[in-house]
């Protein structure tokens, strides 16, 4: 049962090796503005709507990346069909290398990485009607080709970044088991479970929504958690409605014995594949 009450998610903080070229790719590609800038980290986001999306953090000696849980993909939510043209076009024709452009049924999606190797989504989300939702609240994709000549064709105006209204959709992330991992989203975390693919995948979401998170074994299963050495994923972020909901979480947090600390109204704690999750009441 679904405890919470249309949470959304906000940024998504990454561990890089080189900050500046990390900054340039997600101000040139994807058209991020700067929206705070230190020695060695930079937040990036929609400085039209003050919304942070990505933090980049740069961490001294990182190890080389290995196998763990983690990030899979951070996924940017676009206003429009229109506005996913123009971004197609834009990255295209500034020969960026896209890895996919695929068709879910509930959304249209673009897919790349970064240059050090984080992967990215970028989709809009077509109309609920549209959407295959069943009697029980799931909720059904599907993967196809995306009719790449239409979406361009819907483009109102070039590319000149992120437009007011995008935020992070969701986050699609490397598990260390996938009924653990139910078992902690649905029962801890307090989401629903939308869609279990065919025991590789399962996703759930906050509300009515298709999904906020994703969770994968593609690079195995029983993956160690991610190292604080290496690149990657630090953290992710819930935004809650109210300081109640906020509240229920650290109820159910301690009723489940979960270590948790808490920094400026903000729970700090790991979900069961060890990946740091930050929550906050948002706005």
């Amino acid at each position: 049962m679904d405890k919470t009450n249309n949470w959304e998610l906000g940024k998504v903080v990454l561990k890089v090796n080189d900050l500046e070229k990390m900054t340039a790719f997600y101000q040139e590609a994807i058209g991020l503005d700067i929206l705070e800038k230190q020695a060695h980290a930079t937040v990036l986001g929609v400085k039209t709507d003050n919304v942070p999306l990505v933090e980049l953090i740069e961490i001294p000696k990182a190890s080389s990346r290995t196998v763990t849980a983690g990030l899979y993909h951070l996924a940017i939510l676009l206003p429009t069909r229109g506005d996913l043209g123009a971004m197609l076009y834009h990255l295209v024709t500034k020969k960026y290398d896209l890895v996919g452009a695929s068709d879910h049924g509930y959304s249209e999606a673009l897919y790349l990485n970064d240059p050090e190797g984080n992967g990215i989504e970028i989709y809009r989300d077509k109309p609920m009607a549209e959407w295959d939702i069943r009697p029980d609240g799931r909720i059904e994709g599907i993967t196809a080709a995306m009719d790449t000549e239409a979406v361009v064709q819907s483009m109102e105006k070039l590319f000149a970044g992120i437009p007011s209204g995008t935020k992070m959709g969701h986050v699609h992330l490397t598990v260390h088991d996938l009924e653990d991992t139910e078992e902690f989203y649905v029962n801890v975390l307090g989401i629903a479970l939308k869609s279990n693919y065919f025991g590789q995948a399962k996703f759930f979401a906050s509300g009515n929504y298709h999904h906020h998170i994703g969770s994968n074994v593609w690079s195995g299963r029983n993956l160690p958690a991610p190292l604080e050495t290496q690149t990657g994923m630090a953290y992710y972020t819930w935004l809650l409605p109210s300081k109640s909901e906020l509240d229920a979480l650290k109820d159910r947090l301690e009723k489940n014995n979960v270590t948790y600390e808490t920094a400026a109204d903000t729970l700090i704690f790991k979900d069961n594949s060890g990946i740091t999750i930050h929550a906050t009441v948002g706005k």
